[in-house]
């Protein structure tokens, strides 16, 4: 995927020249590592603004679906699992992307259940909540019927309530 990318070609979507992509990011994939990591942050800052506030799980979850799921975002998540395939598929050469891909999310997502769930437990309903919502994600963007998707996703989100 990354070979087919060409510099021109972003470019010539953000409106600038190749030159001073190559220049800001030096390669392909640390473009595309920055782009990632913008996405992470927000991510993370969608679900932390509304945990922020003393939500629980169910709401911080249901914040980060609601602004993963926008349809305004799809290519930006067709990127995502694009690279993130790939980092699965060559864990030694992307170890630091996928060190840092849920590490601010997860952080949301545990303090959204407040001080008294222990860590342990925080970090597995964490990593539920990031698993389940990446899965729905990925079945939006294969052409799943999004109405179905998002019943799927109410349910869920619907049998948080009360996980802290």
């Amino acid at each position: 995927m990354f070979a087919e990318l060409s510099w021109r070609s972003v470019a010539a979507a953000l409106g600038v020249s190749s030159t001073t992509l190559v220049h800001h990011f030096g390669t392909k994939e640390q473009m595309l590592d920055a782009i990632l990591g913008r996405l992470r942050e927000q991510v993370a800052a969608a679900t932390a603004e509304v945990a922020g506030d003393g939500a629980d799980l169910a709401t911080a979850a249901r914040a980060a679906w609601t602004w993963c799921a926008d349809p305004r975002r799809e290519a930006t998540f067709r990127l995502f699992f694009a690279v993130y395939g790939r980092a699965v598929q060559s864990p030694d050469d992307y170890a630091d992307f996928l060190d840092r891909m849920g590490a601010a999310w997860m952080e949301s997502l545990c303090a959204a259940q407040g001080p008294d769930v222990d860590s342990a437990t925080a970090a597995c309903r964490a990593t539920l909540v990031t698993a389940t919502v990446r899965g729905l994600l990925l079945d939006l963007l294969s052409g799943g019927d999004r109405s179905r998707v998002e019943r799927a996703a109410e349910h869920y989100l619907d049998g948080l309530a009360g996980a802290g």
